[in-house]
């Protein structure tokens, strides 16, 4: 009888658009449970702390953190813009290098910044504030804003046990703890490829029948014939990892972009990482990768893989925002020439050769990892400190 209602179970419940092997399955499965649980960030010992994040969230948004006292870190990431800026590249003080990548879900990631030259959120906070092209201060201009600011000293001592002292290094470095702690919030919500996943999970077909069915035909090809989930991994949908994707790597006429081989130079001799002085973590539990990256030529022209949730407002797209549209990038790969990748390595990428079809129902898989959510809201903290 049990088997005779689960056959009548299966025969009257909605067909699907696409039939998933269980392969298939398995995969999409390991894109969830969304969100992913908190862990704290033990190098930083306000990572989680409410005034640290109170502290951040007012750096984050503070033009008199740059030389100029006009340009804020909220300058090249917007709330609204998926915490990007929707520009090719960014522009601080000068236009930089590279596109501004979302800080959004940023607590997940091991390497920060396109090259992974930090390797620590707080590390990477640091980088923006001192670059002449960006936020153009010092240590030494840091400290004296924060000390000479009544309410900053106050928070500061709120957040970190006692006023800004005399180290101009460290209250830097603490300013940049306080910010990652503000960006470690910023996550984002669940979408309806989530709710697909999960009505996977538990065999709730009814449920798996509200995707959209070209969003499911495009889940198939994104976990099948396109095999993007080789690199788009996870529950964020990213391996934190650095690929060569055929994207020309000239910033200039005679001037190229190293990506993760000028990273791993950067972050090796890096006072700030996690092997430095100002790790909290006294067992380095997170310096592994640190202690053991090495430089290879292959990492000439690797930029990090970015995370695929709420991609469709953080547009235009690549290390240097020289992709457009979803449309744009999902053509580049059914496209792409291995004449334009590394010969050495591992050869991850060819091309798809999608049918316009195909394209457009990876498009449309690729929308739904964007969620809805409401427009950013300032936390209701108090406004005087005490």
């Amino acid at each position: 009888m049990k088997r005779i209602a689960f056959l009548l179970l299966v025969l009257c419940a909605p067909a699907l658009a696409a039939t998933f092997t269980d392969d298939e399955a398995r995969k999409i499965q390991s894109h969830g449970p969304w969100p992913a649980p908190w862990k704290s960030d033990p190098s930083n010992r306000v990572s989680g702390n409410e005034n640290a994040i109170d502290l951040g969230e007012r750096l984050f948004f503070e033009r008199r953190l740059s030389v100029t006292g006009e340009i804020s870190c909220s300058r090249c990431h917007l709330p609204e813009r998926n915490w990007s800026d929707g520009l090719p590249r960014a522009v601080g003080l000068e236009e930089v290098d590279r596109n501004a990548p979302s800080v959004v879900n940023v607590r997940y990631h091991r390497w920060f910044g396109w090259d992974g030259a930090h390797d620590s959120l707080w590390a990477q906070s640091i980088n923006p504030i001192l670059d002449a092209r960006e936020l153009g201060m010092s240590a030494a201009s840091v400290a004296k804003f924060i000390r000479g600011d009544r309410d900053l000293a106050c928070r500061y001592r709120k957040t970190f046990g006692a006023a800004p002292g005399g180290d101009d290094e460290r209250i830097l470095v603490d300013a940049a703890k306080a910010l990652a702690a503000f960006q470690e919030t910023l996550v984002s919500g669940r979408t309806a490829f989530d709710e697909f996943r999960d009505a996977l999970a538990r065999g709730d077909r009814a449920a798996m029948a509200r995707y959209s069915e070209n969003a499911q035909r495009g889940l198939k090809t994104f976990v099948g014939k396109g095999a993007c989930d080789t690199c788009h991994t996870g529950p964020a949908f990213t391996n934190g990892e650095f690929h060569d994707t055929g994207i020309a790597f000239f910033v200039r006429p005679g001037e190229v972009d190293p990506g993760r081989y000028g990273g791993i130079k950067k972050i090796v001799s890096d006072r700030m990482n996690l092997l430095g002085p100002y790790n909290d973590d006294a067992k380095r539990s997170t310096a592994t990768g640190t202690r053991h990256v090495s430089l290879e030529h292959r990492n000439f022209g690797e930029f990090k893989v970015p995370s695929l949730r709420n991609l469709e407002s953080s547009m235009p797209y690549m290390h240097n925002g020289s992709l457009a549209s979803l449309r744009d990038v999902v053509k580049h790969y059914s496209e792409i020439s291995p004449d334009r990748l590394h010969s050495d390595g591992e050869a991850i990428l060819k091309p798809l050769h999608l049918t316009d079809g195909e394209t457009a129902d990876l498009v449309a898989f690729l929308q739904t990892l964007s969620d809805r959510g409401g427009r950013y809201q300032r936390r209701p903290f108090p406004e005087d400190c005490r």
